[in-house]
């Protein structure tokens, strides 16, 4: 069977880009070339330049790894998005992406990209510990690998940051105006957070810079929202047998897909609202109600997952004790939530749980389960605080802390960039007070959480039942 390298002979029942490939130019750059999205951003472009054709083109960066690229280069830049759901598999060609570059072996030439005046936004999704953002001060870790190495050697950056900071840079000496930079990724007020560790690089280096870019700038706000697992072989077995091709970068979803985003762009956008985006003029309701109700529930998942032999979430949603608790946990959540324009918060409730409970999305506990000690603060610990200071109970949110608490200690490894920190606490458990070696880690759990003798009873109380 041969690579999916062209559109020609692919079966009739694949749907393909209704636009001519070889006419779209670049006007995009995408730092962070997984399977997100692929199965997101690039998905809700094709299809708005399949409404409204322009100058879109996707550049796709991988800031490390080769792999992907290099599928990507082999595939001519196509690859298949399967969609899967009760009533069958569909198969779509994604083809939007009209280059493909390693940032750690070709960085000049991503940077070549950044200055050029055709590109004009900038999205990302490279996962919240790659921001490089302290979660103390709120800004830059400067003990953060790529943002030490950032500032030491800023014309030969590293990190995502460093790489805004040097195209912003390049523009302003060649008189361009900025990109528009677009975070995907699941932060609280993602543009806000990425525009404060912009500046502050900015700064480090040359505060004229940093001005310019705060008056001259956008980094508009945006809520993600579909479930991609990670891919595996049955994933490509599959899409060679609806494809008639090899596609070595296929991926698995749900039908649902949803983005909001705040409209303030500096030089335009595609017509992503045909493809089916919100355009809001803040998307903060929207962001909390995702981390909150799906994301934080998926922490959940994962975890209990984790603690009972499960694999993937939907193994955890055929239980129905466990079904029971992540819809106490929702209907938790929900209370600390303000209204969100056009949403009925129970149907979305249902729906989530409909979404969890897909017998053929493989999605895998461990991989949601990866670097939780970044995804706590916004999707569980700011919901207990809030319900603590309205006087609620927030004992659900202490089940989450205690599920992931125990399930640490039962594996003795995990994939978080604080593990060493981690499973030394893990280690030092006390029964007399279980939780208080989570809570010495700095900087880990909000301080009013830290200072709260109550809630830390409450994850002691849940920790008691779930220790061995």
């Amino acid at each position: 069977m041969d690579r999916l390298s062209s559109l020609t002979s692919l079966r009739e029942s694949v749907t393909a880009p209704a636009f001519n490939r070889k006419t779209l130019k670049p006007g995009i750059v995408h730092i962070g070339l997984g399977a997100f999205h692929r199965a997101h951003q690039a998905v809700y472009t094709q299809k708005a330049l399949e409404h409204n054709f322009g100058p879109w083109g996707i550049v796709a960066v991988n800031l490390r790894s080769p792999e992907p690229v290099q599928s990507l280069a082999e595939q001519d830049g196509l690859y298949s998005i399967i969609t899967r759901s009760a009533e069958g598999d569909k198969a779509e060609v994604i083809g939007v992406t009209v280059d493909w570059l390693c940032a750690a072996e070709r960085g000049e030439d991503v940077l070549n990209y950044l200055a050029d005046a055709h590109i004009r936004v900038v999205t990302l999704t490279v996962s919240e510990k790659a921001y490089g953002l302290d979660p103390v001060t709120g800004g830059l870790d400067l003990k953060h690998p790529s943002v030490a190495a950032d500032i030491a050697n800023p014309h030969a950056p590293v990190g995502a940051i460093g790489f805004l900071v040097e195209g912003l840079a390049r523009r302003r000496e060649l008189g361009v105006l900025p990109f528009t930079v677009l975070c995907c990724d699941n932060l609280p007020s993602n543009g806000h957070v990425v525009r404060r560790l912009v500046l502050d690089m900015a700064e480090r280096r040359d505060p004229e810079l940093a001005h310019w870019i705060a008056n001259k700038g956008k980094f508009p706000c945006s809520m993600v929202d579909r479930i991609v697992p990670a891919a595996t072989d049955e994933t490509r077995k599959r899409a060679a047998r609806l494809l008639g091709a090899e596609d070595q970068l296929a991926l698995e979803t749900e039908p649902f897909l949803q983005w909001v985003i705040e409209d303030d762009f500096v030089s335009g956008r595609p017509q992503w609202e045909a493809a089916g985006a919100v355009f809001a003029p803040s998307v903060e309701p929207y962001e909390n109600m995702k981390l909150r109700l799906l994301n934080g529930s998926h922490t959940l998942i994962a975890h209990l997952g984790i603690l009972h032999d499960l694999e993937f979430v939907r193994d955890v949603m055929a239980v129905p004790a466990f079904v029971e608790k992540v819809r106490q946990h929702m209907e938790a959540a929900t209370d600390t939530l303000d209204p969100v324009p056009g949403i009925d918060l129970p149907s979305y409730r249902n729906e989530l749980l409909e979404r969890f409970s897909n017998p053929t999305i493989a999605h895998r506990n461990e991989q949601i389960a990866m670097d939780t000690s970044q995804k706590l603060p916004q999707r569980i610990l700011a919901a207990a605080a809030e319900a603590l200071v309205a006087g609620r109970d927030a004992a659900e949110f202490a089940y989450v802390v205690a599920l992931w608490i125990a399930s640490v200690h039962k594996r003795g490894d995990l994939n978080d960039p604080r593990s060493s920190e981690i499973l030394a606490a893990a280690r030092q458990i006390d029964n007399a007070d279980p939780s208080a070696s989570f809570f010495a880690i700095e900087g880990l759990f909000l301080s009013e959480l830290v200072q709260n003798r109550t809630w830390r009873d409450l994850v002691n109380r849940e920790l008691a039942k779930l220790l061995p």
